[in-house]
């Protein structure tokens, strides 16, 4: 007999409700305020920042103000924010919640970049509870009534697993909701999400757990939540290129089906949109040059799309831009082979480098050398 689907519910963050319980993640140099505004097109969510660094934050770091900003319409303003210091983690979100910038912030816990393992930061820090334990205080105490959230991986490999550890500290501090990256460090973004994972720390904590890992179509988060109990999704790279996945997580949240993929004149329209707001954003030049990178990933599994990203990646300015897509078929439609193939970072598992004789201080709540906070993200 077939096991009945759970109920659906919003997620619940503090006095947020968020439907459909979905979350966006954070992906540095894609979510920032144009992309983030061309998925709300699609549906609601919880449509988080790009991850920003306490320390350049305090400092009043132009760049990090940029990034940390949010359009008039955003609401809720949602901040992925990483520090490995307490004292700076503690006076970045003193200030932005005193300046009513944020109403969550998410702390993230699960970066697996080298250059910042190697120094002891990112998906290193759950190795050592206190750290992490004196970190989230530090959030938590200074965040009021702003809910907090935590973003983490499974651990830095399989000898080395974190997260239910690292997930009860969470919880026992006064986080909101805890996400967990079903993959390891080791693994970066090969393989396939764990999500037993998932569903183990759902049965250790009272608080939403967030599943996130290989939701590449709207089902696939149904699927999940179905099989491990998980309280909300978290979207990442499945939304390259289709904001409307959105449209359809909201369709199969309310029980409906989605429509159809759309056609490669409305993809071309959403991608020179996209484009326009970035530009708006930022100089065109610098605009253009990240759409070149978009263009894969909004046109390049149509039959015409390798072609057309050939004559996208030589463009200079928006206006080249929309000239290359002048004379695409605009019926072309997206085969259905395409829809739940992996999209973004792959790459190949990696061995994690962590400082010498980290593994022989785990009970150390120093915070490690401010070199390992660094503007990527990738948890």
């Amino acid at each position: 007999m077939t096991e009945a689907p759970r109920p659906r519910r919003p997620l619940e963050l503090g006095p947020l409700q968020i439907w459909p319980p979905v979350v966006l993640a954070p992906m540095a140099g894609i979510t920032n305020f144009p992309f983030r505004s061309i998925c709300r097109e699609f549906g609601a969510g919880l449509y988080v920042s790009e991850m920003i660094v306490a320390r350049p934050l305090v400092d009043r770091n132009p760049r990090a103000l940029r990034l940390a900003a949010f359009g008039p319409e955003e609401t809720p303003r949602s901040l992925q924010l990483y520090g490995v210091d307490p004292e700076i983690l503690g006076q970045a979100v003193r200030w932005l919640v005193a300046e009513g910038r944020v109403d969550h912030l998410d702390l993230n816990f699960g970066c697996p970049v080298p250059k910042i393992t190697r120094k002891g930061g990112g998906a290193a820090i759950p190795l050592k509870p206190r750290l992490l334990q004196r970190l989230l205080r530090a959030a938590v105490t200074h965040a009021g009534d702003v809910p907090v959230t935590m973003k983490m991986r499974i651990g830095v490999d399989d000898q080395y697993r974190s997260y239910l550890e690292a997930g009860r500290i969470a919880a026992a501090e006064g986080c909101a909701a805890v996400g967990l990256h079903a993959r390891t460090a080791a693994q970066l973004y090969s393989g396939a999400a764990d999500w037993s994972r998932i569903a183990r720390l759902k049965e250790v904590l009272s608080v939403p757990v967030l599943g996130n890992g290989d939701i590449w179509a709207a089902d696939d988060a149904l699927r999940m939540m179905d099989e491990t109990g998980c309280d909300g999704v978290i979207v990442g790279r499945g939304c390259l290129g289709r904001p409307w996945l959105f449209r359809d997580l909201a369709a199969v949240f309310e029980g409906r089906t989605p429509p159809p993929p759309p056609r490669l004149g409305e993809s071309a329209r959403w991608f020179l949109e996209h484009a326009r707001r970035l530009c708006r954003w930022t100089l065109e030049r610098i605009a253009v040059l990240q759409m070149r990178r978009h263009a894969g990933w909004y046109l390049g599994d149509y039959p015409s799309g390798a072609a057309l990203r050939a004559r996208l990646v030589r463009a200079q300015t928006f206006e080249e831009l929309a000239a290359s897509l002048t004379d695409l078929d605009p019926d072309e439609t997206l085969p259905e082979e395409c829809l739940g193939r992996p999209r973004g970072k792959v790459g190949r598992p990696q061995r994690v480098v962590l400082p010498h004789g980290y593994l022989d201080q785990l009970d150390d709540d120093s915070p490690p050398d401010p070199e390992a906070e660094d503007a990527t993200s990738g948890g």
